[in-house]
């Protein structure tokens, strides 16, 4: 599985961006999907995840009310939509993908697939 993000750049605080992961190959929907985020200096953060077909969705507690996961199964792609930006969130924004997803959706380590990062930026 190889993943394309995109849709990130330079937002006002309290603005809205929506984040765009595709995936090549095939059994989409066989995928947790996650993202994650990096600011400078700071270690890689669970933000997001989705289940396989979209049931289920995880949020950390600063995205929850906030952001929205979501997918398209039959284009392949997962969203975020990101709302009411705060210059905190500003960093690299990461999707990921695993199949066999065996600890948290929030781990990191857990995912084998990722995307090269699109930067969204927050001014205050």
């Amino acid at each position: 599985v190889q993943l394309q993000a995109s849709g990130g750049g330079l937002e006002q605080a309290g603005g809205s961006l929506r984040l765009s992961c595709e995936a090549s190959g095939r059994s989409f929907s066989s995928y947790v999907m996650g993202w994650f985020r990096q600011a400078p200096g700071k270690e890689r953060e669970f933000v997001a995840a989705i289940s396989g077909r979209g049931a289920n969705t995880y949020y950390e507690e600063s995205a929850k009310g906030r952001f929205t996961i979501s997918r398209d199964n039959a284009k392949n792609t997962v969203y975020l939509q990101m709302n009411s930006l705060k210059p905190e969130d500003a960093a690299v924004y990461y999707c990921a993908a695993e199949r066999f997803l065996s600890g948290s959706y929030a781990q990191a380590n857990q995912y084998d697939y990722w995307g090269q990062g699109t930067l969204v930026t927050v001014s205050s």
